[in-house]
């Protein structure tokens, strides 16, 4: 006889406080570079799309913005709302499709760690592309600046740092996920 997994809504509503706080702590680590700085927000926010699955996961990042957009200062920096509608409001904006991405492979049928946590990098890195176009184009249109500028400033810096973060996020949600259900 298979067991039945049963949810309930207070641990959900704790995973996705528990997110949030992740999220937003990862957001506070931050090392300024230039407009947008180096933090372990998209690092978090991979890490959570992965090990909650789509709905508590995109749920976790929506209450984030949602925090920041009332005033609440979550964003990097201590930011607030000011820091959404900013420079870098389109990458956090663009948070949801790197949530949203990892996510979806909880959805495959796929057993084994190793091949689970490829799946998750591979997810983790094509929803950074999309955080990265929403938050360029964002960028160009606040600085009202070039393309290639953009990239010089937004994008090239943190592409190895990203690539290490998701390979880490990727690793940790491989075993997470079992853990939570």
């Amino acid at each position: 006889m298979k067991k039945l997994k049963t949810r309930s809504t207070a641990r959900d509503i704790a995973y996705i406080a528990l997110s949030v706080s992740l999220i937003t702590v990862c957001a506070w680590i931050t090392i300024p570079i230039g407009a947008v700085p180096f933090t372990l927000q998209t690092l978090a926010v991979a890490l959570v799309g992965a090990v909650l699955g789509w709905k508590r996961g995109c749920a976790a990042v929506f209450v984030y913005i949602f925090m920041g957009l009332v005033g609440i200062p979550v964003f990097s920096g201590f930011g607030a709302t000011a820091k959404l509608f900013g420079a870098t409001g389109g990458y956090i904006f663009g948070f949801l499709f790197l949530a949203l991405l990892p996510a979806l492979v909880k959805l495959l049928p796929v057993k084994r760690t190793g091949a689970r946590t490829a799946l998750f990098l591979a997810a983790m890195i094509v929803g950074d592309a999309i955080c990265y176009f929403f938050g360029t184009v964002w960028f160009m249109v606040v600085y009202e600046c070039t393309l290639s500028y953009a990239l010089t400033m937004c994008v090239i810096p943190f592409l190895l740092p990203d690539l290490l973060k998701f390979v880490a996020a990727a690793a940790l949600a491989g075993r997470l996920e079992k853990i939570v259900g």
